[in-house]
């Protein structure tokens, strides 16, 4: 066949796996971050009826990550090894068990355990969906579907924060408490998505019986010549993974990032009951939808410019100063400004990580990328433990409730530096920008990708 005949299969085979495709993973990153980051929304119900203190509730929270950074590598081998279908029904059913017996929860002691549990479950989830996405998009499709499949936080939270604020409502029913009752359903929804993840999904294209023999021959091949180019430049192995410098500067990126996203993500809800005055309900909940309604937007729209543009460090490096920046005009004491600020923060933590994964696996292939995005995302996630500590401390510190987000907005500023430094390297220039054609080619325009 053709050139052209061959680009209309693999655009064919690239259409069909998206709408396949990413609706399901994204139903499965929502539950992931619901049963992840609940814990944020009932803080309180927590101190109040097992007596956890505020330092203790910042080390539960952050100690679930102690175990998902430890068997992040080791996941992400297993599941190249048996396949994506087995190995994420394995995840979700274990980490939809584990989140659901959090309901209890009778202490400091039980708190960790169980969020030591929740984090071994959930180990390598999501590296392995990032993973996964190598298998079946080419480099140039891939930002745009990372965006799509980074709806799932904010989706997560538009509409999962109005949901457990109502579910905290059922206190008393059955005789449970509203938080027994939330981390009960929402656990039993990621096990019962587990179950039908292993019989929707598919490992690789090959094994797709809704692609025609053409679209899997061409999108096949199509991914193979990727694969050659980028063990052509980048690690080979696993022990040159281990050792690449690109890929632990990567990893440095991700962990101030993560550091970032995770005071976010577990602190949002209790800062915004305190500017309105009122416990985690659903109106806080409703309030809360706004920042994530936000990063929606963002994470649709700036992954997008950014491979249009071709100027993917860029495009990340803005981000994140924008984050760190509305990060210190939250501490203000306007309400407005604080929900406004809050709502730029968000969305720019958001958006950067789309951009920042698509760099990493335009630059990593083969058998390195199933260790690298994983070392990557154990580096990153250690962030997640350091953040809610660092922000208990510099809250101490200070004596100051802004404290720590001040010290951490430095951090985010630091990361967006880093990414921006990539954009000064001729190397990320080629690679990391984009290895094949740009985005534009998604839209029909096929267009080479020069150097950024």
């Amino acid at each position: 066949m053709n050139l052209i005949t061959d680009q209309i299969l693999v655009d064919r085979a690239v259409s069909k796996s998206t709408k396949r495709l990413i609706p399901f993973l994204l139903l499965m990153y929502i539950m992931s971050f619901l049963d992840r980051a609940n814990i944020g929304f009932v803080k309180q119900a927590l101190q109040d009826s097992v007596g956890l203190s505020d330092a203790s509730f910042a080390f539960g929270a952050s100690i679930f990550f102690i175990a998902y950074v430890a068997l992040e590598i080791p996941s992400n081998l297993a599941m190249h090894k048996v396949g994506a279908r087995a190995w994420m029904c394995r995840i979700m059913v274990t980490w939809g068990i584990v989140s659901a017996l959090t309901m209890f929860v009778k202490g400091p002691t039980s708190f960790y355990i169980i969020r030591i549990l929740l984090g071994a479950c959930e180990a390598g989830f999501f590296p392995g969906v990032v993973l996964y996405l190598t298998y079946w998009f080419p480099d140039h499709r891939r930002a745009k579907v990372m965006g799509l499949f980074y709806f799932g936080a904010p989706l997560a939270f538009i509409f999962g924060s109005p949901l457990s604020g109502l579910l905290l409502k059922m206190d008393g029913l059955a005789g449970l408490a509203g938080y027994q009752w939330m981390f009960l359903l929402q656990g039993l929804g990621a096990t019962a998505v587990g179950i039908w993840a292993y019989f929707y999904l598919d490992n690789r294209p090959d094994n797709a019986k809704w692609l025609s023999d053409e679209e899997k021959r061409a999108i096949s091949a199509e991914l193979s010549k990727e694969q050659s180019a980028k063990l052509s430049h980048g690690p080979a192995s696993i022990t040159a993974a281990l050792a690449n410098p690109t890929i632990l500067y990567f990893g440095l990126i991700y962990f101030l990032i993560q550091m970032g996203v995770s005071i976010v993500v577990f602190y949002l809800p209790t800062f915004i009951g305190k500017l309105l005055g009122t416990a985690p309900g659903l109106i806080v909940g409703l309030v809360v939808a706004i920042p994530w309604t936000c990063a929606l937007i963002a994470t649709f729209v700036v992954p997008r410019l950014a491979a249009q543009r071709r100027r993917l460090a860029l495009f990340g490096a803005a981000s994140m100063i924008v984050a760190s920046l509305a990060m210190v005009a939250s501490t203000g004491t306007s309400p407005i400004l604080t929900v406004v600020a809050m709502c730029l923060a968000v969305a720019g933590l958001w958006a950067v990580q789309p951009i920042f994964w698509t760099m990493l696996t335009n630059y990593v292939g083969g058998i390195a990328s199933v260790l690298g995005i994983a070392l990557v995302g154990t580096i990153g996630n250690i962030g997640n433990f350091v953040s809610p500590n660092v922000k208990a401390w510099a809250d101490m510190k200070f004596g100051s409730g802004v404290g720590g987000l001040l010290v951490l907005s430095i951090v985010v500023l630091v990361g967006g530096i880093l990414i921006g430094l990539l954009h000064r390297s001729s190397q990320s220039a080629a690679t990391f920008e984009g290895t094949g054609r740009a985005e534009g080619e998604m839209d029909g325009t096929h267009k080479r990708v020069g150097n950024a």
